[in-house]
């Protein structure tokens, strides 16, 4: 497998507020986290980082050669409820970390399955270039969503809605978190690839299939990167691809 990563505070944003974390558990098998931070510059960034170290240290230090699917799916549930313990606690410790919360995309990937856990509107894909096709494994956990889901807009009305960035779960905003859970089969020459907002608010699902095509990992994500600052450019935009 082949991992990278790149993260930019975009055109619009003094600060970057988005973490990630990747790493290899044991040959063929990785993970890779995504946080978006909200709650001011400096809170929010806290928020992503401590997010994605907390969940870092219990995928490493809980993973091991033959865990089940439920076992994987336990693990990286758990990992959100801590982090979510962490960051909320440390949001009542302190004035200036009041509301502050992040996003989470958390993945494992084998060379059979991607097992993936996520709350808000970070998201993540399961792309294969040859075909060119492309799955979202995540739903966004936003107002817009859900206003799509209810049918009072269209997808194609979601895509510039005023109330786009509104998320309705996010890690450490509360005292409980809910995430959401998936696994899909993944097949050699296949792509996971995993970001925040700042890529798919000023990039099309059309461009993170065609900029994969004879392109390599490295080159994919320095792609997408330049793709979403040339389309504005106006959120931080942090992208982590895992080449299986």
């Amino acid at each position: 497998m082949i991992l990278v990563a790149k993260t930019d505070v975009g055109l619009q944003r003094e600060n970057n507020q988005d973490s990630y974390s990747f790493g290899e558990l044991r040959t063929g098998v990785c993970y890779a986290i995504v946080c978006d931070g909200m709650g001011g510059a400096s809170e929010g960034a806290v928020a992503s980082r401590e997010c994605a170290g907390i969940i870092r240290e219990r995928i490493t230090g809980g993973y091991y050669e033959g865990m089940s699917d439920i076992s994987i799916k336990a693990l990286l549930l758990s990992a959100v409820e801590n982090a979510n313990k962490h960051i909320y606690s440390l949001s009542l410790s302190d004035e200036k970390y009041e509301g502050m919360g992040t996003t989470v995309v958390a993945a494992i990937i084998t060379d059979e399955f991607v097992y993936v856990v996520h709350a808000g509107d970070s998201r993540a894909y399961l792309i294969n270039p040859s075909t060119r096709g492309i799955i979202q494994l995540t739903r966004d956990h936003s107002v817009v969503q859900k206003m799509v889901e209810d049918g009072t807009i269209t997808a194609e009305q979601a895509i510039n809605h005023p109330k786009k960035h509104l998320i309705t779960r996010a890690v450490g905003v509360d005292g409980y978190i809910k995430a959401d859970f998936c696994q899909e089969d993944v097949s050699a020459g296949d792509i996971v690839l995993i970001c925040t907002d700042g890529l798919t608010n000023y990039t099309s699902i059309e461009d993170l299939v065609l900029q994969a095509v004879d392109k390599s990992p490295e080159e994919y994500v320095g792609s997408l990167v330049n793709k979403a600052i040339s389309n504005g450019g106006g959120d931080n935009i942090t992208v982590v691809a895992v080449a299986v």
